[in-house]
């Protein structure tokens, strides 16, 4: 059985997304002993020549998709033409660091009740990525989160249980939720959640995808001891960290931020609804419509 299978939704990132495969091919994956890798690439209906690009690329097994699906749609694409043991899910704006994806391989093989773990994905030269190393979206997490208290008070339990700030981030430790940016599951642990839910279409879906490993009773890691590199945003255009080197034009700005808060909604109607008052559903739905407000108002009036 083929020991990795790593798959790329692609939209619009050609710059970038040649620069991962070639990381991956130098950097990573000639260390990866016992068994054979994959690189799947699932192309979102491009339209800055990644297409084109990709067809022609050696050593990669190549979907293009006529529209573009969303991240769940295109990842669960991927899943199926895929056969590794491991299946690591991998932003094109990322770049993998030297022995990342074999220790990560061997800390899964170490580790059998971990579904998902990813490694320190970094943004800047010392930023580690905040989506990367996560706790649940609860109603008071989030709250704490938007309303500043976290920074405020950054290693507390009580403040920051949104990042999880208390814990050092230079040990390997146990977390809620990481990002799709750099995901690596174990395929019976996908299977056992049914892969990724296609409610979401950008954005949230990590969340979910973790929360569920969770209620299933695999765990979720985070390996401090190997590294990747993330631009963050570039499909999507709605990040500081790449708002110089975005590609995304308006139109993909917007579907990315309605996309966002969307996801917000879907992943507290699914696993919170239930669980907290009428009234704190309604707060924390109105939150989410009002901040959705605000980005799309900041966002036509920058552009």
């Amino acid at each position: 059985m083929t020991e990795l299978s790593i798959i790329i939704v692609n939209y619009n990132s050609l710059d970038f997304i040649s620069r991962c495969i070639e990381s991956i091919k130098e950097n990573s994956l000639k260390e990866l002993k016992n068994g054979e890798y994959e690189i799947i690439v699932i192309d979102n209906a491009s339209r800055d020549g990644s297409q084109e690009f990709l067809k022609n690329l050696d050593g990669i097994i190549f979907v293009p998709n006529e529209n573009n699906l969303g991240f769940s749609k295109a990842n669960n694409i991927g899943v199926k033409k895929s056969k590794g043991r491991y299946v690591l899910f991998l932003n094109p704006d990322t770049i993998i660091h030297r022995n990342t994806l074999s220790k990560m391989v061997e800390f899964m093989n170490q580790n059998k009740d971990v579904g998902a773990a990813t490694c320190k994905v970094f943004i800047s030269e010392s930023e580690i990525d905040d989506a990367s190393h996560r706790g649940f979206p609860t109603p008071w997490n989030s709250l704490m989160y938007f309303s500043g208290m976290s920074k405020l008070f950054p290693k507390s339990r009580i403040f920051n249980g949104y990042n999880m700030g208390w814990i050092d981030l230079n040990k390997t430790h146990e977390i809620d939720a990481l990002a799709g940016a750099f995901m690596m599951v174990r395929r019976v642990a996908g299977e056992d959640v049914g892969w990724w839910d296609e409610d979401y279409f950008f954005y949230g879906e990590d969340l979910d995808f973790c929360y569920m490993l969770k209620k299933k009773r695999w765990k979720v890691y985070f390996v401090a001891e190997v590294s990747a590199f993330h631009y963050k945003g570039v499909s999507g255009g709605i990040k500081k960290t790449s708002e110089g080197i975005t590609t995304a034009d308006l139109e993909t700005k917007i579907l990315a931020t309605n996309s966002r808060f969307q996801a917000m909604k879907i992943f507290y109607d699914k696993h919170y609804s239930s669980k907290y008052p009428f009234f704190v559903t309604e707060l924390v739905k109105l939150a989410i419509t009002l901040k959705l407000w605000r980005s799309l108002r900041k966002l036509k009036k920058s552009s």
